[in-house]
């Protein structure tokens, strides 16, 4: 046999074995993807279900109408009624001080905190002594002569209204009289002097600073000390301005008026001190950098050194306190929290038949916790405190308690829940088909499952095709 011959026939042979490895796999694929398809149409599928939303649950509050008394917040330092510095009037080394002369020291009125050597002052007293007692002489002498020139004159027969001046020694009388007049005018002023060496507290008095002290020599004019008044203090509170009308503030002008009572309070060494107190006036004045108003509060005997019957705590100077003002009593008003207002001015209400209905009131005033309303409620609403992620005026909500009822098409929305949470859907169940927790009925779970094993099953089939076509 030829040898080429055979070779020819053996690769005529083998180009077809070729394709046939190249198409098989192919078609098998392809025969699998049809099955696939095929299958995957043929599953049954899962029932559509509706997908119905539940009304947001939502707490309220029921509001009425009522008597409010208001108060305000502040705050400010204690500071005395009256701060005095001593000033020397004389000059002179410090002879003496007090042992309470000392910052912090308690004087009482009239008593004395530092004495300045008085010798030359006693000598300047004694000299205007002496001036006046010689003027006096001087006086006395000259009375004697102006008789005596009357005398003498009524001896001459001539009438006394002609007498000239000089004849009776009238203008040496008045001399003399002066005299008198200007030794005890020094006098009076080396009195004074002797007096001023003794430096008396004004008044009820606690010493603040100290700039002398014992054997020191001072002149006229020298600061010696700088005391506080302890009879009363004051405290200067910032009012926004509409706060004042809420505020009884006595008339401008009046003293001894008490206006409306203030609460104060701080924290010392971990414990909460509280002190109650007036308004005795306002300032009458707006800061031109603030804009605010300053009212007056006064504090007896911050101290309790004056009397028996003061606070339990003292309030030292400088004490930085907060202050409730006790307002006027205001009528007609409804006090709602203050998450319950939308923006600016707009509120939730809820009716009889569960509809959301939004309006506006007016804002009297706020504080930190509520919203003081005089116009836009009458009172008896009942007001939304939930916040809802899409409020439309007419929605549908539902309060606690309340059962769960399908809204229709008509009342669809996509408020927040009470929690905070997304709107709660629902996917209901064909009739007759009982629903499970998570939203899907037995039956399209049954059918799911079967999907998913003729899905395996095709699977299975498509792998077994590959291995016979390797084989």
């Amino acid at each position: 046999m030829n040898p080429s011959a055979n070779q020819s026939s053996t690769a005529i042979k083998r180009k077809p074995s070729r394709a046939k490895k190249i198409l098989i796999p192919i078609g098998i694929i392809l025969t699998g993807i049809v099955l696939f398809v095929f299958m995957g149409a043929m599953a049954p599928k899962p029932q559509k279900k509706a997908i119905v939303s539940k009304a947001p649950l939502v707490d309220v509050i029921e509001v009425t109408k009522g008597k409010v008394i208001f108060e305000i917040e502040s705050q400010g330092s204690i500071s005395p009624r009256t701060e005095t510095t001593l000033v020397s009037e004389v000059s002179g080394q410090i002879k003496t001080v007090s042992a309470k002369f000392v910052v912090g020291g308690f004087f009482s009125k009239g008593e004395q905190l530092i004495e300045i050597d008085p010798i030359s002052y006693e000598v300047a007293l004694l000299q205007a002594q002496a001036r006046l007692d010689g003027a006096s002489a001087k006086l006395v002498e000259e009375r004697a002569r102006g008789k005596q020139a009357e005398k003498e004159w009524s001896l001459t027969g001539r009438s006394k209204k002609n007498a000239p001046i000089l004849a009776l020694r009238k203008p040496q009388l008045q001399q003399a009289q002066a005299d008198v007049k200007a030794a005890e005018a020094d006098v009076k002023s080396a009195q004074i002097k002797l007096q001023r060496t003794k430096i008396i507290a004004p008044y009820d008095a606690m010493l603040k600073a100290k700039m002398v002290d014992i054997g020191q020599y001072v002149t006229t004019g020298t600061q010696l000390a700088t005391t506080f008044a302890v009879d009363y203090a004051e405290i200067r509170l910032p009012i926004k301005e509409q706060d004042l009308a809420y505020i009884d503030i006595p008339a401008m002008g009046q003293v001894n008026q008490v206006g409306s009572q203030v609460e104060l309070s701080n924290v010392q060494g971990g414990k909460i001190n509280k002190w109650s107190t007036f308004i005795t006036r306002s300032e009458g004045v707006v800061d031109l950098s603030s804009r605010v108003n300053y009212v007056v509060a006064q504090i007896q005997d911050p101290y309790g050194l004056l009397s028996q019957t003061g606070y339990a705590t003292s309030i030292p100077m400088g004490t930085f306190v907060k202050a409730k003002i006790i307002g006027i009593e205001t009528s007609n008003v409804i006090a709602i929290p203050r998450k319950a207002v939308r923006g600016a001015n707009k509120i939730y209400l809820i009716d009889e038949n569960r509809k959301l209905n939004i309006i506006e009131v007016d804002i009297l005033r706020s504080d930190s916790k509520n919203i003081y309303i005089s116009a836009g409620l009458n009172g008896g609403e009942q007001i939304v405190l939930t916040k809802l992620a899409t409020a439309v005026s007419g929605m549908t909500l539902r309060l606690p308690g309340d059962p769960v009822t399908p809204l229709n098409d008509n009342e669809l929305n996509k408020p927040e829940e009470a929690d905070g949470s997304a709107s709660n859907k629902t996917r209901v169940a064909a009739k007759g088909t009982p629903v499970l927790e998570n939203g899907e009925s037995e039956e399209n779970e049954e059918n799911g499952e079967k999907s998913d094993k003729s899905l395996d099953k095709a699977k299975d089939k498509e792998a077994s095709v590959k291995e016979r076509g390797s084989l």
